[in-house]
């Protein structure tokens, strides 16, 4: 009796440790991206070069945060259903965040050819 009530007080102290985590890494997401979004259009209009690899590492920010999210979620499903909506969202995200990781390096392969080139075109020659 004693070890059932316990273990359902300890069950519910973790769903809402749980729910709260889930809670903060959402919001801390959703400000992520917000603020990404926010400096991107800034950047794009002020047309700073580096415009599309900032926005993509801010959006690769702050869907990480939502995975974590997701992830710290699965702590707490229990029927088949709901395991595979979060499986489902959590192959989505990080495939969305595989997506930005992977144009993060071509923007930033791209900017050093960029910045290479225009080193050659400055240099004095002999």
């Amino acid at each position: 009796m004693f070890d059932m009530l316990s273990t359902e007080f300890l069950h519910s102290i973790l769903e809402t440790i749980v729910n709260y985590g889930v809670i903060f890494f959402e919001t801390a997401g959703v400000i992520v991206l917000l603020v990404s979004g926010i400096k991107g259009i800034y950047n794009y209009c002020t047309k700073n070069p580096e415009t599309r690899l900032e926005l993509a590492m801010g959006m690769a920010m702050g869907l990480e945060f939502k995975l974590g999210s997701e992830i710290l979620h699965t702590v707490t499903v229990s029927e088949l259903q709901d395991c595979i909506r979060v499986a489902f969202i959590i192959a989505l995200r990080a495939a969305l965040t595989f997506l930005l990781h992977w144009e993060i390096k071509t923007e930033a392969e791209d900017s050093e050819r960029e910045k290479t080139k225009q080193v050659h075109i400055h240099e004095p020659h002999a």
